[in-house]
């Protein structure tokens, strides 16, 4: 996302390198980045996070997304007026894809977006990002330890050992590989 400065290889958005950009400039270029854990303001309110993610946009356009994301996260308009830190894990990731959509990115990349959760939150966290995918058509990068269920509804994966790439290969072919299953996605 720019955070650290690339020393070989580039990253491509629509024909454009992004890959010396700043991180504020990625986003006017269409990325947002979903930290894995902790990803908001904890002070801040619901509302003023949200609010946060749209700090380039135009503030008309503003309000138009807050009440998108409230849309995706019903949850969390119920809880505007609440801080961050006294919403659970499953709604603080919630809260964090929301912010990260403000800028309506076309790529999004989320950083294990199930870590720490309980069960049921990561289901929830799960559907929403299949949802974001499907009614808004963002591309979407995950980096996440759950390989098989995110696999279950990805195009492509890469599988990583030791920092680098063993497989790639689409997401099913992957899924029904024997050996690529035991190895590395827990049988």
């Amino acid at each position: 996302m720019g955070y650290l400065i690339p020393s070989s290889g580039t990253i491509i958005l629509e024909e454009e390198d992004v890959s010396k950009l700043a991180p504020d400039k990625k986003v006017k270029r269409g990325m947002a980045y979903v930290l894995q854990l902790e990803g908001i303001f904890p002070s801040l309110t619901i509302q003023e996070n949200l609010e946060m993610g749209g700090y380039y946009i135009d503030g008309k356009h503003v309000r138009e997304r807050i009440e998108k994301a409230y849309s995706m996260f019903p949850v969390l308009r119920e809880k505007r007026n609440k801080r961050g830190r006294t919403l659970s894990g499953g709604q603080r990731q919630m809260l964090a894809m929301g912010r990260a959509l403000m800028t309506e990115p076309r790529l999004i990349l989320l950083d294990e977006p199930s870590a720490g959760l309980a069960p049921s939150a990561a289901d929830a966290v799960f559907d929403q990002i299949k949802a974001m995918h499907e009614s808004q058509g963002t591309a979407i990068i995950i980096v996440e330890q759950d390989a098989q269920r995110f696999l279950s509804i990805s195009d492509k994966g890469y599988v990583l050992a030791m920092g680098q790439n063993e497989f790639e290969d689409s997401a099913d072919q992957i899924l029904s590989n024997d050996q690529i299953r035991k190895a590395y996605l827990g049988g």
